[in-house]
């Protein structure tokens, strides 16, 4: 009829529908009538339609599943809704602020046990490997929290990273980064450099074993099962030194059991001939642990330096009974101690293979800690900014002073060569000065402040003092 009252009715049911149709290509029909309560809060009952609608379903929905305490990438609701993720954030933001809500923070090893349940879900993989899997993955998550690298970033690549680390430590095929990016809804590029953030850390971990000097980016993931039990045991650690060890081992118990090994699959005259390379250390410098008596004759090792040996020397072993072969025991690598993985060598007793707060994260010890990357970053552009404003400072004093010489005596050339340094530069000295040495050039002959040019808002700066200094 055109009246008023059936336009309304037919706005609502329409509106209802489409919070319907999102919240099952959401697989969140759960929450559909907290969404629906909240719009209708929000819109004081009107509900409303158009592309603004859409995204205000996206946001509610987002707030309804993190007031909840479930976990819920942003850029898959933005995927879904069809629309920006920076316009979802912006709705989201309007959302909290009307209502006054106080979220819960956003838990990243959350996240990661959703991405990754939904994704091992179509991988034929073994349950209690999954699960293993699973505490692994969120123990590396914390230490990546523990770590800096989600300060100030989006946490859905850290999660990749992790996803598709713990599945080549695991020898899980088919999961490759790319898949896992376009899993999350995040970009690939992104994934990989926090993949390659991840091994760095793991790589300043691993030094403090005495095979750490070995160990690079290339190689860490055949380390990774001795290094992340190390940060497992330094985790369970108790702060001060006080309360109980964690897994005291006895050496009688060790040093007998080794003994039985040899007795029952080597030959005495192995060891007494110097065949086997378990007790003897050729390289005192690989073991920063060793000590000497005061005499110098009796050789003392530590218990980590022993529980090293032995677990090299028991999986070797093994090793050889598995192949079927008997008698002497054959040494391949003779030049030192080569780590062997082994399958016991996680436990997931630690708390960091739960979910935790940020609070506790921080208060536990993982055997290494570091600055944000983005922080470690931004020092060192601002310290190449600076370089740029003192070369561009001598360029400007010649030219106004010709008998203007710089404190090193070098022309403004060579100077340009400190700030921007390179060899292949040095060749071509016509390019060493690019468009921001201009731009500083510009900005110190408005008389900006060094200060403010040192945080690199360039164009900002350009449109305050340059282009609009006469209205100033």
């Amino acid at each position: 009829t055109g009246s008023r009252i059936p336009y309304k009715d037919r706005k609502i049911y329409q509106a209802k529908t489409l919070i319907h149709e999102y919240a099952l290509r959401l697989d969140i029909t759960y929450s559909e009538s907290g969404i629906t309560s909240m719009i209708e809060e929000i819109t004081d009952g009107e509900f409303g339609e158009g592309d603004w609608f859409n995204v205000l379903i996206g946001a509610c929905s987002y707030v309804v599943m993190r007031r909840d305490k479930k976990f819920f990438p942003a850029a898959e609701v933005a995927k879904a809704v069809g629309c920006d993720i920076y316009e979802l954030g912006r709705m989201i933001a309007r959302v909290v602020k009307f209502l006054k809500l106080s979220l819960p923070e956003i838990s990243i090893a959350g996240l990661f046990e959703r991405e990754f349940n939904n994704y091992m879900n179509r991988k034929n993989v073994d349950e209690d490997k999954k699960e293993m899997m699973m505490k692994q993955g969120i123990f590396l998550v914390n230490c990546a929290v523990k770590w800096s690298l989600t300060t100030g970033r989006r946490p859905l690549p850290v999660v990749a990273a992790v996803m598709a680390f713990v599945a080549e430590l695991n020898g899980v095929d088919g999961l490759k980064i790319e898949d896992v990016a376009e899993h999350v809804h995040a970009v690939v590029s992104t994934c990989k450099l926090r993949y390659k953030e991840l091994l760095a850390a793991l790589v300043r971990v691993a030094q403090v074993l005495p095979w750490g000097k070995d160990i690079s980016v290339k190689n860490v993931v055949k380390y990774a099962p001795f290094v992340i039990q190390y940060m497992e045991l330094k985790s369970m650690e108790v702060p001060g030194g006080g309360g109980e060890r964690v897994e005291p081992f006895d050496m009688e118990d060790v040093i007998s059991e080794c003994l039985q090994k040899v007795a029952a699959y080597g030959n005495d005259e192995n060891l007494s001939n110097g065949d086997s390379q378990y007790f003897e250390v050729r390289n005192r410098s690989d073991f920063p642990t060793l000590s000497n008596d005061n005499d110098g004759n009796n050789l003392k090792l530590s218990h980590e330096c022993l529980s090293l040996i032995y677990s090299t020397f028991s999986n070797e072993v093994d090793a050889e009974k598995l192949n079927g072969q008997s008698g002497q025991i054959h040494v391949r690598k003779r030049w030192g101690l080569e780590p062997y993985a082994y399958q016991d060598w996680w436990s997931g007793k630690s708390e960091l293979s739960k979910k935790l707060l940020l609070k506790q994260i921080l208060e536990k010890e993982v055997g290494f800690d570091m600055m944000p990357p983005s922080f470690i970053a931004g020092c060192k552009a601002n310290e190449r900014r600076r370089q740029k404003i003192n070369a561009a400072k001598v360029r400007i004093n010649k030219i106004m002073d010709p008998s203007y010489a710089g404190s090193d005596g070098s022309d403004n050339l060579n100077s340009s060569e400190v700030a921007c340094g390179g060899k292949k530069r040095k060749r071509r000295q016509a390019s060493e000065i690019d468009w921001e040495d201009f731009v500083i050039e510009a900005l110190l002959l408005h008389r900006v402040k060094e200060e403010d040019i040192e945080k690199g808002h360039y164009r900002a700066l350009l449109g305050l003092y340059v282009f609009n200094s006469g209205t100033i």
